[in-house]
């Protein structure tokens, strides 16, 4: 099938701006790889250190199996992440069945956002991404392993990693993936009693019920929110094995997807036959692809934040245009939580990202002639994994939906464009995802009401302020004011407003959570309040306008551009649950329309 247009037009555009970086990140990979396995550089004493505790510190020693890094994210208070905890064990077990070794390099941090929602610590949520490729970054520094294996699901976990890998673009790196947990309390279901506590239909009582029946196991939440929207990318990208994303935890496909992923990198070594340094797989077109899976199957909006800080590190810039154009072309295919009733197990059944690749590959929206770690181009990824013994074998994957409420093909979608819309005027640039809007509200235009947190707009809501149309304002939440934090604990609040029958929306330089639907939310607004952005002029009263429709964000009060914005006063964040440790972060954190980055 001819590549689209537009996916090719995006493409070159890319590629054109980012002509300069990518030449340069090429020649750093290419230094990096020329003198060939690191190990044989090392003195005895550096090996000696390396190696002492190990088993087989002969094989290490002596020969010239290949060595693979294991990065681990495991934690125990993670469900997502839980599972890690018997992973070293298998794949050293895997390596040496391979003729190669393997050591744990090193452990990152790994933070649930669903504890932090609403909590001081979301303020370091972001920040953490940064600190995971940096700590990555520390485990491979060490220089004896010639592939890296990188064990992360949640939400700045996998674009965390991903910057490692390319900035250690010069070795081969394969993503583990762990899965998502068995579907529980039906997410709509656990929404419904989120709003009936708002409101105070029901108590404390029957909130955490409804919270513990949906977050019931190991493995990843099943709503598809930023976790589950790393797992699809991370296969639209040429990064996991096939259809290795929604296998679930603890059974024995799951741990034979493992064992196969360690064969994998011990055999795209330069030791091997089939080199594949982490740095070509990462190239333009991955990229596109990426943004093409998240548009198609209506992902999390953190994507928008994590992938151009993720092309920075392999040297490729990406822009809102991108995301925006790619989206118009793109249709949307599928329908999970929070954009319909279905989880991601539903939606694996019905023929989940093998289906949705081998169509979009059919419909020309993807870039087939990519390099994947898989061994060839991105059609292997329309196969799926099947269990002959305790061996994986891939097979043709589904040509058809299994449910048609759940997945549609790129001929029959449920909606004509991705859902992603840029927004641009005189409060900035931001964008909006409309895929769980209803059509009728994607231009609200209403007075403002203007917040500098989320508690401040709760307050309000419980002495009853709100009863017209309205549109929220929190401002003062972007990352250099005090670290980009979710606002998702806004959602009950504003769903139980428009529910009532009011036009409302969110206008905000922060985050909503990847899982955030049917309320309208202009988010990631650039320039920030805390920068001087307009934001910082918007007074209560203020009629705004957002439009998704013609993609434009705007206060039409007359005076606007005149008025002394509003400062921040960064002293209520400035300290405590550790983010008196970020101040430097903050400080010199890049624009949301850059990725909100450190390291890059």
């Amino acid at each position: 099938m001819t590549l689209h247009a537009t996916v090719d037009k995006v493409t070159d555009r890319i590629r054109e701006r980012s002509a300069k970086t990518r030449a340069a990140y090429e020649a750093k990979i290419a230094r990096a790889a020329e003198d060939g396995p690191r190990r044989a550089h090392l003195s005895c004493g550096n090996q000696a250190h390396a190696y002492a505790a190990m088993p087989d510190k002969a094989d290490f020693a002596t020969t010239r199996k290949p060595n693979i890094g294991v990065v681990t994210a495991y934690n125990d208070m993670l469900s997502a992440h839980q599972p890690y905890e018997h992973y070293p064990e298998i794949i050293r077990r895997a390596a040496h069945a391979a003729g190669a070794t393997a050591q744990v390099a090193g452990g990152v941090p790994a933070m649930c956002d669903g504890v932090t929602q609403g909590r001081a610590g979301m303020e370091l949520s972001l920040f953490s991404r940064d600190v995971i490729a940096l700590a990555a970054g520390v485990a491979l520094s060490h220089d004896t392993f010639d592939a890296a294996l990188y064990l992360g699901v949640c939400d700045k976990i996998v674009p965390g990693l991903v910057i490692a890998a390319a900035t250690f673009g010069h070795i081969p790196a394969v993503f583990v993936p762990a899965g998502p947990m068995p579907s529980g309390l039906p997410n709509d279901e656990k929404s419904k009693v989120r709003q009936q506590f708002a409101t105070g239909e029901v108590g404390r009582e029957a909130l955490m019920a409804a919270e513990m029946a949906s977050y019931h196991s190991a493995g990843t939440c099943t709503f598809y929110g930023t976790a589950n929207s790393n797992q699809m990318l991370m296969e639209f990208m040429g990064l996991h094995l096939p259809g290795s994303s929604f296998v679930n935890p603890n059974t024995p496909l799951r741990d034979a997807l493992t064992t196969a992923a360690v064969s994998r990198a011990a055999s795209i070594t330069r030791l091997g036959n089939d080199f594949l340094p982490a740095g070509e797989v990462l190239d333009e077109r991955a990229f596109v692809n990426g943004i093409v899976g998240l548009m198609s199957t209506g992902g999390s909006t953190n994507l928008i934040l994590h992938l151009p800080a993720m092309a920075r590190a392999a040297g490729v810039l990406l822009d809102l245009e991108d995301f925006h154009d790619l989206s118009e072309c793109v249709p949307l295919m599928a329908r999970v939580y929070p954009n319909g009733l279905a989880d991601v197990n539903h939606f694996h059944a019905a023929g989940g990202l093998g289906f949705m690749i081998g169509r979009l590959l059919d419909a020309g929206l993807l870039h087939q002639d990519v390099r994947t770690i898989a061994g060839g181009g991105l059609d292997l990824y329309a196969q799926e994994p099947r269990l002959q013994g305790n061996q994986v074998h891939w097979v043709d994957g589904a040509r058809e939906s299994l449910n048609d409420k759940i997945l549609r093909p790129a001929s029959d979608p449920f909606a004509a464009t991705g859902g992603l819309k840029q927004l641009s005027g005189n409060l900035g640039r931001g964008v909006i995802k409309v895929s769980a809007v209803a059509p009728e509200r994607h231009i609200i235009e209403a007075p403002a009401r203007v917040f500098a947190d989320q508690e401040e707009v709760k307050a309000a809501f419980k002495r009853g302020e709100f009863t017209t149309d309205t549109i929220v304002v929190v401002r003062f939440q972007g990352p250099r004011a005090n670290g980009m934090p979710e606002l998702h604990s806004l959602t009950p609040t504003l769903a139980v407003l428009q529910d009532r029958g009011l036009r409302v929306a969110l206008v905000t330089d922060g985050r909503m959570s990847g899982a955030s639907g049917k309320v309208p939310a202009a988010i990631h607004v650039s320039p920030e309040a805390a920068n001087g952005g307009p934001l910082a002029r918007v007074q209560d009263g203020d009629i705004i306008r957002l439009d998704a429709v013609a993609g434009t964000l705007e206060c039409l009060a007359p005076d606007f551009a005149g008025r002394t914005p509003a400062t921040y006063d960064p002293a209520a964040n400035a300290e405590g649950m550790g983010r008196e440790l970020f101040s430097a972060f903050r400080a010199h954190v890049s624009p949301a329309t850059e990725g909100a980055a450190i390291v890059v």
